[in-house]
């Protein structure tokens, strides 16, 4: 029987608000009909927050914080909708719970943290709302640091005064520290000052995938010494130099990779979809079971678990 997944990150929540779509059944990357059959056990609902150009490409012209509010009601009433699939979870007991009664589990996160504009406070009003994670910034400066770049003197850079009251903040309310898209400089910041474990939600190893989004391994070793994990991430540009297409074996490459580096307790799941516009042998949730099958030539059924749910379940139990 194929292992349950749990993956850390997908953008289909700003997709339904952009399209006026729903969450139950839809053209995109993933929907819960396709969940449900494929063995999802959790899945991260991003709330992305474009800033930036990519506001202006995606007509958007709400604040950060205004467009969160809006999204965050779309996903209740979307929630609440479909109660027969799935169900809110604000900890590890909920998602054991949800379990036993046949049903998927939602954890909700914000990609760029950008829409707290300085206000500490915010992030309690944000964990009251049920937001589990947040992604500390997008490809954009924001409030807390700076995101990652190949320009060196940029990418060095480290969290702002606010951003380490963010990071202690996120620690005390038991919201998941995400390092994507953030500098090497902030990432280390976020080493040295978090007391829990943190996540890459959705990101790749730069030894095999020169991108800066990528995580080199030495940060790899210091985001499994916190106990946290790196979700590997489906973008064919975070996979392979110059790709345009994703592969399965290019995906199975950077878990081994990551693997061997970080342990088996490092490394997670985290497609990134409807957030990647490249083309995908896996071109939706639907097909999730490609990759498992493929994974499960190389891994024993114990870490193959780990990598699928276990190492995520650990870590909401550890912080939330």
């Amino acid at each position: 029987m194929a292992p349950r997944i749990f993956d850390l990150h997908c953008d289909t929540l700003l997709k339904c608000y952009m399209d006026s779509c729903g969450l139950r059944k839809n053209s995109g990357h993933l929907d819960l009909v396709s969940m449900s059959a494929s063995g999802a056990l959790a899945q991260v609902f991003a709330i992305f927050l474009p800033t930036g150009k990519e506001a202006k490409d995606h007509g958007i012209e709400l604040a950060p914080y205004e467009l969160f509010n809006e999204i965050y009601s779309l996903y209740c009433d979307e929630i609440a909708m479909n109660k027969d699939l799935i169900l809110p979870a604000f900890s590890y007991q909920d998602v054991i719970h949800n379990e036993q009664s046949d049903t998927m589990s939602s954890l909700l996160s914000v990609e760029d943290g950008g829409l707290l504009d300085g206000y500490i406070d915010r992030l309690v009003e944000l964990y009251e709302k049920g937001v589990r994670l947040i992604t500390i910034l997008w490809n954009n400066e924001n409030c807390i640091g700076f995101p990652n770049s190949g320009d060196y003197a940029i990418h060095q850079k480290g969290l702002k005064p606010f951003g380490i009251e963010v990071v202690e903040q996120m620690n005390r309310l038991g919201i998941i520290i995400d390092v994507s898209h953030l500098s090497e400089g902030g990432f280390d910041d976020v080493a040295k000052h978090s007391k829990k474990p943190f996540v890459a939600s959705h990101s790749n190893a730069k030894a095999l995938c020169g991108h800066p989004r990528n995580l080199t391994d030495r940060q790899l070793k210091l985001l499994a010494e916190s106990g946290g994990a790196a979700g590997v991430n489906f973008y064919s540009e975070f996979l392979r130099d110059n790709s345009r297409y994703t592969n399965i074996e290019d995906i199975v490459r950077h878990v081994d990779h990551m693997v061997s580096v970080m342990g088996e307790d490092g490394v997670a799941l985290g497609s990134d979809f409807d957030g990647i516009d490249c083309g995908l042998e896996i071109e939706g949730y639907s097909q999730y079971g490609k990759l498992i099958s493929e994974l499960s030539k190389k891994y024993p059924d114990d870490k193959l678990e780990k990598i699928c749910y276990n190492n995520a379940m650990r870590i909401i139990k550890e912080c939330l």
